[in-house]
């Protein structure tokens, strides 16, 4: 039965496990959630329900909304189990795809304003979640929260939504402005501000505080 679900599909699997909703309904919540952690487009999440369905691991009705009909989803007994069974399995390491990071890693083969460019769209990028993570954040301060008794998982997600998107600009901030200072972006070697990054980057595993310099039996 589980054989050929994808990550997705528990994703969807996980929204269902909270309450029906339709397709449109998953697409919008998918914007408000998934986006964060595992972003698809809308006919993706449109799309699996459908295939749930046809794995007996949800249910759809079909009701009738100002004229039109519509599936409605719910998760099945079975769905339930798969769900369980999966968050009960190792999970696969995450991968990061970053195209600005990538073109900034080649920005030798162009000139400043691609480097400048591809770090503008990092930073929007990062800016555009941390926007959507706040009008969410004052959302729950107004005591609005769709799913109340998931708060406490929902803090610790906020927690690292915010601090991996704002280092994302804390970074975009501090490689535009050195990049500015490139009198071009091929063969530099290592200026002084270059070394000051690999000093402050030691110095920081290094510190007391680092993971790195932890004991590897620490807690």
């Amino acid at each position: 039965m589980r054989e050929g679900l994808s990550t997705t599909s528990y994703a969807v699997l996980g929204l269902l496990s909270l309450r029906s909703w339709t397709g449109y309904e998953l697409a919008q919540q998918g914007r408000r959630s998934l986006r964060f952690c595992w972003p698809k487009e809308d006919s993706v999440l449109y799309e699996e329900p459908r295939r749930l369905v046809a794995r007996g691991l949800a249910s759809a009705v079909r009701e009738q909304n100002g004229g039109r009909s519509r599936n409605r989803y719910e998760i099945t007994d079975e769905g339930r189990r798969a769900l369980r069974e999966w968050l009960g399995e190792p999970s696969s390491p995450p991968r990061i795809e970053l195209e600005p990071c990538l073109r900034l890693l080649f920005a030798d083969h162009g000139d400043r304003e691609d480097a400048i460019r591809a770090i503008t769209v990092l930073r929007s990028w990062a800016q555009d979640h941390i926007d959507s993570l706040n009008d969410i954040l004052g959302q729950y301060q107004a005591g609005e929260a769709p799913f109340p008794d998931r708060l406490h998982i929902a803090a610790l997600g906020a927690r690292f939504i915010s601090d991996f998107f704002s280092t994302i600009t804390t970074f975009s901030d501090l490689a535009e402005a050195e990049i500015k200072n490139w009198p071009r972006t091929e063969r530099l070697g290592l200026t002084p501000r270059s070394k000051e990054i690999f000093d402050e980057l030691t110095q920081r595993e290094e510190s007391p505080g680092s993971k790195s310099s932890l004991p590897r039996d620490a807690g």
